[in-house]
């Protein structure tokens, strides 16, 4: 800002009409508003500097790399395991769960285990996983189908794209 820009000529962006200065002319005219010259883009040629409060400008940048920050949130995939003879009650607290892990933008793993003799009913564990799909579809949508993976079959899912902000997930 003000005598901190080291170029001899700078783009003075104002009101939507743009006009190169030399630095000294672009600081007096700060200086007559009494108000700050804010160097907004260094690295173009000439550099991009406005005229207006170093503390008001400093405030909207913060706000948003905050903002940029949120937004950004690391996702990572949670996983919930369930075996052959889960009872139902289980399987909705199983979903209530997937349902908060979603909340907070995560990708959620189901993992149906099959163990012994259990191997020789395949068919029955990949329905009850395709039913805790179908359960769950109002919120979610499949990243990855179901599959099997030697003695368990695998479904992983993430929440569906809200349009405008965020819903949040009952």
């Amino acid at each position: 800002m003000n005598e901190e820009i080291r170029v001899p000529e700078v783009l003075l962006v104002t009101d939507g009409e743009a006009e190169t200065l030399t630095i000294e002319d672009a600081i007096a005219r700060a200086r007559e508003m009494e108000m700050d010259l804010i160097e907004v883009s260094p690295k173009a040629n000439p550099p991009v500097v406005k005229i207006g409060d170093v503390g008001q400008h400093m405030y909207q940048v913060n706000k948003k790399e905050k903002k940029q920050r949120a937004h950004n949130k690391q996702t990572e995939v949670k996983t919930l395991r369930f075996g052959f003879r889960t009872e139902k009650h289980d399987l909705e607290r199983l979903m209530d769960r997937a349902r908060e892990f979603m909340e907070d933008r995560h990708l959620v793993k189901f993992v149906v285990r099959l163990r012994g003799r259990e191997l020789t009913n395949k068919g029955y564990a990949e329905e009850k996983l395709k039913g805790l799909v179908d359960q769950l579809s109002d919120v979610a949508e499949v990243e990855q189908e179901i599959k099997k993976q030697g003695n368990q079959f695998i479904v992983i899912m993430r929440a569906k794209k809200s349009q405008g902000s965020p819903a949040k997930i009952v």
